[in-house]
């Protein structure tokens, strides 16, 4: 997953970089404009007539809400540019905008649309681009009357005069970066809704849902909904772009509440986390129903939010810190640029610092980067449950192995045998080997010298049996043995390979042998072999001991 994020990423820079530097020369000239508040009774010709009478110094948020005329300075010599040109700005609040072109000739054309046709000239980035109509004189002036301006980030911001070559170009950009990030988004959500089906982590559902929440910001903010909705309302579209906005924010508090561990959010945090998220979705839905109601106090309130979002992030850092998280260098990573640019527009919205076109755009670009770096902090999450799992899968291994084997002689325990010995197909030799006079030995040399002997006639016995045959300690200093009946487990052998071990004290150590052939299919079947085994054993320690006895065949005796 950190692989295709890096090719993602790259591939991107790279799509940007090219469409950056290719092509042909090209010309833009950003405007700088001037402002009144419009009355009844003016012009544009007068407007034209006497550009002293506009306001060329004063910022234009500190006009407040209202009715405007702006004017821009004299425009540059055109001939070297490629017509047609165009001028180009953000797309805000505005009830009514109409622009009037002043050419050479002292003819003045005029264009405009509404917020309900803004659409005919809604451009990728969410920008308005106007084109100047084609006279055989070159324009020098314009000037814009904007009715209803909600003056939010400004009244007119980042207005540009472009021709045909420049303004392709920023909407290939724009083309590029917002198909990237929509690409990359998708690829993301598809690739981490199949690891769920396999992983069932409740991260990846809310990760998926911020990808889509900031799928849906991207086409409300970059105004490619328009390629799907012509005629969508632009006051809906900014609308609809600040919810998207805010409930992306909510969901990157709740992808981080179910990614870190548990004791991060602990206490204080988890009340500061629930607060943030419902202040972030209740400020958003609230200015996306009620705006242009108290248009400027639901922008402060959705900017106050936001602000709680950049100083909660750095919270939930600390305390990641704090508590040891093992995933603390991935967030941080990732939400170090996030944080940046939400201060940056947060400083934006309360005008501590010039609003920029690409102001606007670095949210998107920042939640990208944030999202691919969550990608890798989501590859090395499932790469840690990967080692848990499997550390689990061997402790679940180890665990069972020690539930069917004796601690003592390291042979199977009866539970272990029975389940392995049951059901073996043909006819078996069940051999039951009981030690000679055990309970004299362990007063001889004690306990722990009794328990040496157990070991050592279990290394013998495990010596003997031929391959494929079960050996098992089911009872005290009782041991047992199965395999096919055509292997040749051998009672004699057993006998001798014991008075040959080496015993602590070098110990003379003896053993009484029961055997029985026939089928052990069923439980029933080892019932009746075990009886006559058993039976054999007692007829072996009657008969003086340190000897072999066969159910189905004479006594042997060694």
């Amino acid at each position: 997953m950190g692989r295709i994020t890096r090719l993602i990423f790259w591939g991107w820079l790279a799509l940007l970089a090219c469409a950056v530097t290719a092509g042909p020369a090209t010309a833009s000239t950003s405007l700088s404009v001037c402002m009144i508040h419009a009355t009844s009774g003016m012009t544009p010709q007068a407007l034209f007539a006497d550009p002293r009478r506009f306001d060329c110094v004063t910022p234009q948020k500190r006009f407040g809400r209202g009715d405007f005329w702006l004017l821009s300075q004299p425009l540059p010599d055109l001939t070297a540019s490629h017509p047609p040109f165009s001028v180009r700005f953000a797309g805000m609040w505005r009830e009514r905008t109409t622009l009037y072109t002043l050419y050479a000739d002292g003819a003045i054309e005029r264009s405009s649309f509404t917020n309900r046709t803004t659409g005919r000239f809604m451009r990728l980035g969410g920008l308005i681009r106007m084109p100047l109509v084609e006279r055989s004189t070159a324009p020098i002036r314009l000037l814009w009357h904007i009715r209803d301006a909600g003056n939010m980030r400004g009244v007119l911001v980042e207005p540009t005069l472009v021709d045909r070559v420049e303004g392709d170009r920023t909407e290939l950009l724009f083309a590029i970066f917002y198909a990237s990030f929509a690409g990359m988004a998708v690829a993301l959500i598809v690739y981490n809704l199949a690891l769920w089906a396999a992983l069932r982590q409740a991260f990846q559902p809310a990760y998926c849902l911020m990808l889509l929440l900031l799928i849906c910001y991207s086409a409300m903010s970059s105004g490619a909904v328009g390629l799907w909705w012509p005629d969508i309302d632009n006051y809906t579209r900014l609308r609809l772009a600040g919810l998207f906005l805010g409930l992306s924010g909510a969901s990157v508090l709740l992808f981080a509440r179910f990614f870190f561990e548990r004791r991060v959010f602990a206490g204080w945090l988890a009340r500061a986390t629930d607060l943030v998220m419902v202040m972030l979705v209740g400020s958003t839905l609230a200015f996306a129903l009620l705006a242009p109601w108290h248009l400027n106090a639901l922008d402060d309130a959705v900017t106050v939010s936001f602000l709680l979002l950049a100083i909660v992030v750095p919270a939930i850092l600390v305390q990641a810190w704090r508590r040891r998280s093992n995933y603390l260098w991935l967030f941080a990573i990732a939400w170090g640029v996030p944080i940046v640019m939400g201060c940056v527009r947060v400083a934006a919205s309360f005008g501590l610092v010039r609003w920029h076109i690409w102001t606007e755009h670095s949210t998107i670009l920042a939640m990208a980067l944030e999202a691919m770096l969550s990608s890798l902090g989501i590859a090395y999450r499932i790469r840690l449950l990967s080692r848990e799992r499997d550390q689990a899968r061997e402790q679940e291994v180890v665990a069972r192995e020690l539930a069917d084997v004796d601690p003592l002689t390291g042979l199977f325990n009866r539970r272990a045998f029975l389940r392995q010995a049951i059901g073996r197909s043909g006819a078996q030799t069940l051999l039951i080997a009981d030690l000679d006079h055990f309970k004299h030995i362990n007063e001889t040399i004690g306990h722990d010298g009794g328990d040496e002997v157990l070991r050592s006639f279990a290394r013998a016995l495990s010596a003997v049996v031929p391959a494929g045959g079960l050996v098992a300690r089911i009872g005290g200093e009782e041991f047992a043995v199965v395999g096919d009946a055509g292997t040749g487990i051998d009672g004699p052998a057993i006998l001798h390979a014991l008075r040959h071990a080496r015993m602590p004290f070098d110990l003379t150590v003896t053993c009484s042998i029961g055997t029985c052939t026939g089928p052990l299919l069923r439980e029933a079947d080892w019932k009746a072999l075990y009886r006559d085994a058993d039976r054999a054993l007692y007829a072996a320690k009657a008969a003086g001991r340190d000897r072999a006895r066969d159910a189905s065949a004479s006594p042997v005796a060694v």
